[in-house]
Formats: structure tokens, sequence, C-alpha cells
């Protein structure tokens, strides 16, 4: 709506977000509340969900951005997956969940986009040069977080080799 009617539809965006935060933050008390939770079906739906959202937002970047700016809607995206894919494995190998990007959670993402929308409305044009600002960002975090992430797996790898190397030993002597 704001790329063929007017640029301030943009501030519904800011209150779709409000409107996911809210969801998001209490769909599982709910469930939990009403003894109805299901722990790793809740968990799997709303990683999904969050993937869901994040084409949805690249898609209507996509859909606004002007010429060449389109690309930096699709680094969005492919740079927040690689983000999620980041926490899923670092999951796997500490057994400890974590949803942050660095020093941002979900929560200060939200908020950051809706500043950008919101500057986008103020300054017209501002939203391509600051989308491209957090792609640099996120792809920096991104390399700091998957080099701590191999240095965890390397890690656990040399653990479980000395577990199985003090077992071995143990059945020997």
């Amino acid at each position: 709506m704001a790329e063929y009617v007017s640029r301030p539809w943009l501030l519904f965006g800011i209150v779709g977000f409000f409107v996911q935060w809210f969801g998001d933050s209490l769909d599982g008390r709910i469930a939990y509340y009403r003894n109805k939770s299901r722990k790793w079906y809740g968990f799997a739906l709303d990683i999904v969900m969050d993937w869901v959202s994040t084409v949805m937002i690249g898609l209507g970047y996509v859909f606004y951005a002007t010429d060449d700016f389109k690309y930096s809607g699709f680094a969005l995206v492919a740079l927040y997956g690689w983000a999620m894919i980041i926490s899923q494995l670092r999951y796997r190998i500490t057994d400890k969940y974590t949803i942050d990007a660095g020093l941002l959670g979900p929560t200060e993402i939200r908020v950051i986009i809706c500043a950008v929308l919101l500057a986008e409305v103020i300054f017209v044009g501002s939203i391509h040069y600051l989308v491209i600002l957090i792609c640099v960002a996120l792809f920096v975090i991104n390399c700091i977080d998957t080099k701590k992430l191999l240095d965890m797996g390397d890690e656990r790898d040399r653990e479980e080799k000395r577990n199985k190397e003090t077992i071995a030993n143990e059945g020997e002597g």
C-alpha cells in the first residue's frame, strides 16, 4: 500500500509488528496456562512462523524498493535466515536454546525495523540505506557467530573424543 497509495501506510507495519510481537510472546503462555502446552510442536511452529514472517517482511520490502535496492531485500532475508540457522545449530551443539543475533534478540530487531519504517515516512528513501546498513551488520554478526559456533562444535568433538577414549581405557583396565 505504501508503494501504490501513500508512504504513511508504512506505519501500519509498525502496528503489525506490535501484533506479531504480542502474539509471539503470548501464544506459549496461554497454552501453558490452559495446561495444553506442546513443547516440541510449539517450538517447531514458532521457528516456522518466524521464517514465514521474515520472508513476508523481505517480500514487502522488495515490492516497496526501487531499482537495484530490491536485492538488499533478498540479502536481508538470506542473512536473517543464516542467523536462524546459527541459532538452531547452536542449540544442537550446546543443548541451550538462544535466539539472539549477537547483542540483539527478536524484540530489539522488531524495534529497529519499526524505527526504519518510521524513518522512511519522515525521510523518504532512507529505508534503502538503512536496509543495506542492517545487512552489513547482520553479515558481520553472522560471521562472528559462525566462528563461535564452529569453535563450540570443535570443542564438543574434542570432548566426545575424550569421553570415548576414557570409556575405552576403562574397558581395558
